[in-house]
């Protein structure tokens, strides 16, 4: 039986394509396909009329390659998404460097049938994959949104009530309410806190916590009065500044639950792929980096090795950039023959 290798160049609004036999026979030579549906459906009934066996190759590069992939998945065809490192590295002896679409479509082929017997079956990301990846999107997104959100609310604070931030750690609530944001959204100004004696702003902070459910500290509160007396203010105690500070801290609130929407979204979704235990075993990997990396990486129970991961990640160095490798104990834990490090396989840290 004949078997073909068609490679597939991708890239952003169209790819190019070109069929291979071995020793050189080229079926059809490379050709422009566009992303549509129409030319999609023209190029799965193409290669599929091609006689003999034939395998489809491409470059697993950001997501144009995805609903190529898809569509000709779909149509019954044996679709290889490969990693551009390997499709890089392969051929590199070649005294010619030509680089265009055309020739890439080509080396992609010739690599086909060199790895033919290599070569793994592409799934689509299921629902489930799909939605996590969108929802990452959204998600560091909103990290950013909420990082310039908070910066400008700390900077209208400096100037109403500077340095009340400093007086407050509380973690993170899983709605995504902060205290010292609550607490500068209704003790917007000094004067909110000074203008009264202590024992009235003692009395009213206590109202205040319980009302919010946060936990109450009479020495927290004299501090928190103290540094208002004490404080200088760049604006008055108006209606807007009350305005501008309010509003900000509203717009804070509002991201930050939106941050921990995604963040627990994320992390459901994520515990109902199979692989999830493998990657919350890596060192150094939660609740939050787990499924962010499942998000983009996929599967990593398809990598063989450790190695494998970290050169799809492209951070592969080098074995002269290794500089301490005697603080890495080389074990690994065997799940489906995928080697991953997990929390119990690193001893230490490199001294600094």
């Amino acid at each position: 039986m004949n078997i073909n290798a068609a490679g597939i160049d991708v890239s952003g609004r169209k790819s190019t394509v070109a069929v291979l036999r071995p020793f050189g026979k080229v079926i059809k030579l490379p050709f422009d396909v566009r992303h549509s549906a129409e030319e999609l459906a023209s190029l799965a009934k193409q290669l599929k009329s091609i006689e003999g066996e034939i395998r489809v190759v491409m470059e697993h590069t950001g997501r144009y390659y995805e609903s190529i992939a898809k569509v000709l998945h779909e149509a019954g065809l044996y679709v290889s998404a490969v990693n551009p490192l390997l499709i890089k590295e392969y051929g590199n002896n070649s005294l010619r460097k030509v680089k265009t679409d055309k020739a890439d479509a080509m080396k992609i082929a010739k690599y086909a049938l060199d790895n033919w017997s290599e070569l793994r079956d592409y799934t689509p990301m299921d629902t489930i994959r799909y939605d996590l990846k969108t929802m990452n999107r959204q998600f560091q997104l909103a990290i950013k949104q909420k990082t310039a959100t908070a910066n400008n609310l700390i900077a209208l604070q400096e100037q109403s009530f500077p340095g009340i931030r400093k007086l407050f750690d509380s973690p993170l609530c899983s709605d995504g309410t902060q205290k010292w944001v609550d607490l500068t959204h209704d003790f917007w100004h000094v004067d909110c806190v000074r203008s009264g004696s202590l024992n009235a702003f003692t009395e009213r902070y206590r109202k205040w916590c319980k009302r919010n459910r946060y936990q109450f500290s009479t020495e927290k509160a004299t501090k928190v009065y103290a540094l208002a007396k004490s404080a200088v203010v760049l604006v008055q105690k108006t209606s807007v500044t009350k305005t501008l500070v309010q509003a900000a801290a509203d717009q804070l609130t509002a991201i930050s639950r939106s941050v921990e929407t995604y963040r627990s979204e994320m992390n459901k979704l994520a515990s109902q792929l199979p692989e999830y235990s493998v990657v919350m075993e890596m060192y150094g990997v939660g609740e939050s980096l787990g499924p962010q990396l499942m998000s983009e990486i996929g599967d990593v129970r398809r990598f063989e090795r450790k190695q494998s991961l970290v050169a799809f990640a492209g951070i592969d160095p080098a074995p002269s950039e290794w500089l301490y490798p005697e603080f890495c104990v080389n074990s690994a834990l065997d799940v489906k023959q995928s080697k991953i490090f997990t929390r119990r396989h690193c001893n230490s840290r490199p001294p600094l």
